[in-house]
């Protein structure tokens, strides 16, 4: 089973390239916001726990995420893999995610980290703020701040997969075909 954790701050490309990772290898995209709203408009109970925290301004906490994470995984018993896409974002949901895929007799085969620098990143976003209307994408001093708390809580994840022997950086800034050729790459190493 391929199992990918796609890293990357916002902005670095993780929707465009997953999108190509999901149809090229037949993988399932889990995306923890998808996720979410999905349980929320099934009516399940994780559904109404997190809708109930969040119409309080209350972050979903890691064990919700983790338990439609798990329903997910038992919905797709039959799925070549899995390609986790804004989760797991700290070293305690990493380990919750290594625990919940040993139950089930896998584990995370790479984590493939899209690196690009972060004057890149606010060009980027500041362009995506024209078509997409999120106003977090057209104001420069927010896109830093986002950037900033990405390198303070999410960044750390590279050294725990590293540490695994996991983790692969690639070069996140060139044509698209060249960065999803570099992922097609390091994928064909595993």
């Amino acid at each position: 089973m391929l199992n990918l954790v796609l890293f990357g701050p916002p902005g670095a490309g993780k929707g465009t390239q997953s999108a190509f990772l999901v149809q090229e290898y037949s993988l399932i995209h889990l995306s923890t916001g998808d996720l979410l709203r999905a349980e929320i408009a099934a009516g399940t109970p994780l559904g109404m726990e997190a809708k109930q925290l969040m119409d309080q301004g209350l972050l979903v906490p890691d064990s919700v995420v983790i338990g439609m994470i798990r329903n997910k995984l038992e919905q797709n018993t039959q799925a070549k893999g899995f390609i986790f896409d804004g989760f797991p974002r700290t070293v305690e949901q990493a380990n919750a995610l290594d625990a919940l895929l040993s139950e089930k007799q896998t584990a995370i085969s790479a984590m493939l980290a899209l690196v690009v620098s972060e004057e890149e990143l606010v060009k980027r976003l500041l362009n995506r703020g024209k078509d997409s209307g999120r106003s977090d994408d057209q104001d420069e001093s927010i896109i830093r701040k986002r950037i900033t708390e990405y390198n303070q809580k999410t960044a750390p994840l590279a050294e725990f997969y590293a540490n695994q022997g996991k983790y692969i950086p690639i070069e996140g800034i060139g044509a698209i075909s060249e960065i999803t050729s570099a992922l097609k790459t390091a994928i064909s190493k595993l």
